[in-house]
């Protein structure tokens, strides 16, 4: 076996031994203990005592806010109880739009109700939709907050306010104004409209009738009580995230803010940035997100908290404005927008485009890639528009990524090919030096020079691979538009793993290999990984088969190791990979007869399963 091909399998088999024990080894075993740990919260928050109210929130170690205007802490809650019976605890106002299903508590006005019309828990559609925001009161409260601050606190409307809605219903057509009169001479008012996606546009003014001036701070809030128990994957970011101005894109983890050690009832400050335009604050998951969008032409102050109650902690993106004076007689108005729903790319890139929104598509974690992953999405999903299968989409995109590549490959290919003719030759030299491998390897250079072979060459079709299967790998975790998307037969979610395995007979046997401590994992072997194998095996019985015995035993081997190893992978990036392997198997052929060269893959297969001739005594 040629010292390049040696220096090939070492380099995919290091890169897959890192991408098995990053999977297996270190993410499976900490999003297991994030899951623990939230069922863990779950049931503390069921036995805690009542709370006191939450002081108001104390900055020490970071940047002082504006005086007098902090970003109010949310009040703790005395006790947990059903979403449902949360929600009857408060005056509501419904919201209905074709893409959410919610409410607005009219007790402070926020937002704390929205359930996704279009997104279910399951693939199966008749599972319940998917709850986004939950209000105070219920096991996971979530929910964005605004309004103003000042320097008293009963001058301005807070949690407890009542609001006086001008209309029954929220909807895309119809906007709602609420109103809140202090009883000292100024009058709030609050008016929000939403769009047919997933942004909330709040105006909120103030009204002086009184004799003297008012100096007050426009907020706004994203707060998260708890972490969600879907936590754990590694290979995105979830917790806080915004992009604040200059500063760019920022995200914090739940775990980074928890080292702030947040003393009971103290909102502590994680991050704080001061006079920043544009871009936003909010909370992201895998597939959703809430975020405060604030006035993208105006100045103000971001911050990301964490603050400890008897329930767990509770993190919240907070936007701060500066401040705005009310003259007697005047009135001043701010506006910022909610964002609370799916992260759909074409609905994300609408909405950083048309509402001139800051790198508002980093909303969506395309990682390192980037430059590759998104352009390879909108391929896909330019293909799967036309053909209403991201399956089909996937087989398309692959079949243009070769031929895109075809010129690379027919130069490794022809290259493999005279390596193969000079073969003989090589062979000689080996012979010939065998006991000075400094000589042996100059007269192989030699001979390379002389017939024009780049001894490196081959390595190019697999290397070229990588970058891609990162990027696939990445569009199938990360994009909504992957979740719940079917291929054809039992793939019904080419996001999740083949559901199927071999070790229950495909689902024949009432057993699930999945529930196996430890070693479930591997054993979820489906019927696509087995066929991905296959490609692979069929692949390596393109070469001649390698005189030492150890290489020889690595390529047997290597696709019994990736069978087992995708088992777990998104089934669309096993689809991709073993019809890429057909592909390359075909392209290989074509380039080699069209150079004069034997296909080894008939002779190989003969020699695998042909009769053996017994030997004549």
């Amino acid at each position: 076996m040629r010292n390049e091909n040696k220096n090939l399998i070492v380099a995919i088999v290091l890169s897959m031994a890192v991408l098995i024990g990053w999977q297996y080894f270190f993410a499976a075993p900490e999003a297991e203990r994030h899951r623990q740990a939230a069922q863990n919260a779950q049931q503390t928050a069921q036995q805690a005592s009542p709370a006191v109210p939450a002081p108001t929130p104390s900055q020490a170690g970071g940047p002082s806010a504006p005086v007098p205007g902090t970003v109010p802490a949310t009040p703790a809650v005395p006790t947990v109880e059903s979403r449902e019976a949360a929600l009857a605890r408060s005056p509501r106002l419904p919201v209905e739009t074709p893409a959410i299903l919610g409410s607005i508590n009219l007790r402070g006005g926020r937002l704390d109700d929205v359930s996704l019309r279009n997104y279910h828990e399951t693939v199966d559609p008749r599972s319940p939709n998917i709850v986004l925001l939950s209000p105070s009161g219920s096991q996971n409260p979530y929910y964005a907050d605004f309004g103003w601050v000042g320097a008293q606190a009963d001058s301005v409307p807070g949690p407890n306010t009542v609001w006086t809605a001008d209309r029954d219903k929220l909807t895309p057509a119809s906007p709602v104004t609420l109103t809140w009169d202090n009883g000292k001479g100024q009058v709030f008012r609050r008016t929000i409209s939403v769009d047919d996606k997933f942004m909330f546009t709040v105006k909120d003014s103030v009204e002086n009738r009184g004799s003297e001036p008012l100096t007050l701070h426009p907020y706004g809030l994203v707060s998260r009580h708890g972490r969600p128990t879907t936590l754990g994957y590694y290979v995105l970011h979830e917790g806080l995230i915004g992009v604040l101005g200059d500063q760019g894109l920022q995200e914090y983890t739940y775990a980074k803010l928890d080292k702030e050690n947040p003393v009971l009832g103290q909102n502590v400050l994680g991050r704080t940035w001061d006079n920043v335009t544009g871009g936003f604050v909010g909370i992201t998951d895998k597939y959703w997100a809430a975020a405060v969008v604030p006035d993208q032409a105006q100045s103000y102050q971001g911050s990301f908290t964490v603050r400890q109650d008897p329930t767990g902690p509770t993190y919240q993106a907070n936007v701060l404005g500066a401040a705005q004076t009310v003259a007697p007689g005047a009135t001043v108005e701010a506006t910022k927008r909610v964002f609370a729903g799916a992260k759909e790319v074409a609905t994300v890139d609408q909405y950083a485009s048309n509402l001139q929104i800051k790198n508002f598509d980093l909303l969506i974690d395309w990682g390192w890639f980037y430059f590759i992953t998104k352009p390879l999405f909108k391929v896909l999903d330019f293909f799967y528009k036309l053909f209403g299968n991201f399956g089909v989409a996937i087989l398309l995109v692959t079949v243009i990524l070769k031929i895109l590549f075809f010129p690379l490959a027919n130069k490794s290919y022809a290259s493999m090919a005279k390596m193969k003719a000079v073969q003989p030759e090589m062979t000689a030299i080996r012979e010939r030096y065998a006991d000075d491998k400094m000589k042996q390897q100059q007269a192989l250079m030699e001979l390379y020079r002389k017939e024009k072979i780049n001894p490196v060459a081959g390595c190019w079709p697999v290397l070229i691979q990588i970058p891609v299967f990162f990027a696939l790998y990445k569009v199938l975790f990360v994009t909504i538009e992957m979740r719940h998307a079917p291929f054809f037969g039992w793939i019904r979610d080419l996001a999740a793993p083949d559901p199927t395995s071999v070790f229950n007979l495909f689902g024949l046997l009432p057993y699930d290999p999945g529930a196996v401590p430890v070693i479930g994992h591997f054993l979820m072997l489906g019927a696509w990984p087995i066929i991905m194998g296959v490609t692979m095996w069929l692949q390596m019985k393109m070469n001649p088969e390698p005189p030492d015995p150890v290489q020889k035993q690595v390529f047997s081997w290597m696709p019994v190791i990736f069978t087992f190893m995708l088992g777990s992978f998104p089934a669309g990036l096993v689809i991709y990979w073993a019809w890429n392997n057909l592909l390359s198997v075909t392209q290989q052929a074509f380039i080699m007869k069209r150079n004069g060269v034997r296909i080894e893959l008939w002779h190989n297969l003969r020699s695998t399963f042909g009769r053996k001739t017994p030997a004549k005594g």
